[in-house]
């Protein structure tokens, strides 16, 4: 992937934004392009100990799946606590010292339930680097500045009840220019809402499957560069305006409902007969399937898609390599790892992959193979996705937010 289509990507999740720098920013789930991959190409450490490569560790409040996010010089992250995760928190953190900057405290308004190994902070939040939008499963959606001044709130299960399901919501929300998209799918008031990143007031909602489904959204862009927001349900792709909701264009299919599509190169990769990768169509066009490989299965993590690769992590374990173009299988490598839920991020040629008993494996990448190059132990377990910039990756778990970089 060149450094220009890159750096086109960040302009597109911060459109209206001035004054970062390109290389200071994770601002959502799997990062600028949604699609796990570092525009910096200043690699991490590949191994760290406590004498060794942990820039600093902090401890957290509380519970949280959700990632952190890198805005400017500033580390997010949210947490919920309390015997029924009722208490909803988002604190900012400074990435060179790990000093707590500021913390914001809520209640939840609607259900906190989920699942004993998830909790209410699973979502998640977003940044337009202005703002910082932090969704929860209790349906609650925070908007802050980044000095931690509220903006608004929506109680969203009050304004939609029978919004969320037994074991918790997972969807985390994205950017595209002045509207922040949720995506909040379950078997009661299912829908997806296109809402004022200003005001906290709906541009639009529409109506979603009746169906548990723990996807998040994505933008792409068409053969004309219009961005277009990407939903993933059971039932398939729908493809729809950012400004409008108005679909656009539909594809079904059999999708999963944990792993995320991700976009690249005019293409959407999504998990449906293994991974499948469908072209993205321009205006009075239908989409067309590109390819799909049952070989490619994604497990829990979402696929990740770096120039004319495309990577997924299957439920054994295995990271497979293939090619963007036709699916073809280039080479497989056995990680030696437990169960995953995060999704791998790359820097570099190099391979972050993390399992849920906080094992990370670092792969060096290649075009006809890979190698371990690297194998570290954070000792907690961990669910979150990891962050990237500046050369530092950042890794979350229930108990501690860590900063790996060279010393």
């Amino acid at each position: 992937m060149t450094s220009g289509f890159r750096t086109s990507l960040l302009a597109l999740c911060f459109a209206g934004t001035v004054g970062i720098a390109v290389a200071e920013h994770w601002p959502q789930f799997r990062g600028p392009s949604a699609a796990g991959v570092a525009l910096d190409q200043r690699e991490p450490p590949r191994e760290w100990s406590e004498a060794k490569n942990i820039a600093w560790k902090v401890e957290l409040p509380g519970r949280g799946p959700s990632s952190p996010i890198l805005v400017g010089n500033r580390a997010f992250v949210t947490c919920s606590a309390g015997a029924r995760q009722n208490r909803l928190m988002v604190l900012a953190f400074d990435v060179e010292t790990g000093s707590e900057v500021w913390r914001r405290e809520f209640w939840a308004t609607g259900s906190a339930n989920c699942h004993p190994s998830s909790a209410n902070a699973a979502p998640t939040p977003a940044s337009d680097g202005q703002r910082i939008f932090a969704l929860y499963s209790s349906n609650d959606f925070i908007c802050l500045d980044l000095d931690g001044n509220l903006i608004w709130y929506r109680a969203l299960a009050l304004d939609y009840p029978k919004t969320g399901n037994d074991v918790g919501m997972s969807s985390s929300p994205t950017v595209i220019g002045d509207t922040v998209v949720v995506q909040i799918e379950n078997q009661g008031n299912s829908f997806a809402a296109g809402i004022d990143a200003r005001t906290g007031r709906n541009h639009w909602r529409i109506h979603r499957p009746a169906e548990a489904s723990w996807c998040s959204p994505v933008i792409v862009s068409d053969p004309q560069g219009t961005p277009t927001l990407v939903l993933q349900s059971g039932e398939g792709i729908s493809a729809h305006d950012p400004a409008t909701g108005e679909e656009k264009w539909s594809y079904p299919a059999s999708c999963d409902l944990i792993a995320s599509p991700s976009p690249a190169k005019g293409r959407l990769f999504f998990p449906a007969s293994g991974l499948s990768a469908l072209k993205v169509p321009g205006p009075s066009e239908d989409p067309e399937l590109a390819w799909d490989a049952t070989r490619l299965g994604t497990g829990a993590s979402s696929p990740v898609v770096d120039g004319d690769r495309v990577y997924t992590v299957n439920r054994s374990g295995v990271l497979n390599c293939a090619s963007v173009e036709d699916g073809e299988l280039l080479w497989t490598l056995r990680l030696e790892i437990t169960q995953m839920w995060a999704t791998p991020v790359i820097v570099g040629q190099l391979m972050f992959c993390i399992d849920n008993a906080g094992q990370v494996a670092v792969v060096q990448l290649g075009d006809d193979k890979a190698q371990i190059v690297g194998r570290n132990e954070l000792g907690e377990s961990i669910q979150a996705s990891p962050a990237v910039a500046n050369g530092a990756i950042y890794f979350r778990s229930d108990q501690h937010l860590w900063k790996i970089a060279a010393d």
